[in-house]
């Protein structure tokens, strides 16, 4: 290793490395809220967070929304200060799930035209005996099949 190698080396050794910037996100919360008063408090806990540009919180959809630099996780650790129940926004537009009316992503609390978001790898689709019985019900195998066909 020659002075020019050792020096580069040193140089290598002792320089700063830059800091990795954050990525502008935008985080989606499901939070429990019950009045105006609610909304403003997960409003000012939000706002006030390093790195936020901005804020949207909907008291209908009992939903947080955050653009910003910020993480995730930092987001709903700060929500739950208030103690409110929140949770990231489990739902998607149906559009986006191949099948959205499976047992595991059907959900009476959803917001219209949104189902929960199911990995489909994890779910379970099970055919029931009822679908069974309708597409014997009108084979051509079978003979008590019925004869308007």
């Amino acid at each position: 290793m020659g002075v020019e190698g050792t020096l580069e080396y040193l140089s290598d050794l002792f320089a700063r490395k830059p800091k990795k910037k954050k990525q502008l996100k935008t985080v989606a919360l499901k939070v429990r809220m019950c009045c105006e008063g609610c909304v403003r408090q997960v409003k000012n806990v939000l706002s006030s967070m390093k790195g936020v540009i901005t804020t949207d919180v909907d008291l209908k959809q009992q939903k947080a929304t955050v653009t910003g630099y910020v993480e995730p996780k930092k987001v709903l650790e700060r929500v739950r200060t208030t103690k409110k129940m929140a949770d990231f926004w489990p739902y998607v537009p149906y559009t986006m799930v191949a099948h959205p009316y499976i047992a595991q992503a059907y959900d009476k609390k959803a917001p219209a035209g949104h189902v929960k978001y199911v990995d489909m790898s994890t779910a379970t689709i099970t055919e029931s005996i009822m679908d069974d019985q309708y597409t014997t019900m009108f084979s051509d195998d079978n003979p008590n099949a019925c004869s308007i066909m």
